[in-house]
């Protein structure tokens, strides 16, 4: 199974609608909320080449981008290979 991470923030509701898309899929992701770690939002905006909204995600270290851009992969089908790809 893939590696997922996503850099979000409490209040964010593109953030807990592409969260509820992985639940509903089953898959396990870490979380880092950058308004509770404001060091690690500068580590997410080196990783995400300067964006600074949230959510930003990564599958195995791949910038996916945000929330639209998960729910795009999931239309085109290309979502669960990538989550199958092993880290």
């Amino acid at each position: 199974m893939a590696k997922v991470l996503i850099y979000s923030s409490f209040m964010c509701g593109f953030c807990h609608r592409a969260k509820q898309l992985l639940k509903k899929k089953g898959v396990a992701f870490d979380e880092v909320d950058v308004t509770v770690k404001p060091a690690r939002k500068r580590e997410m905006m080196q990783k995400a080449n300067g964006k600074h909204t949230v959510p930003q995600i990564f599958i195995n270290d791949y910038h996916v981008g945000g929330c639209d851009e998960l729910y795009e992969l999931e239309r085109a089908g290309k979502l669960d290979p990538m989550l199958e790809e092993a880290a």
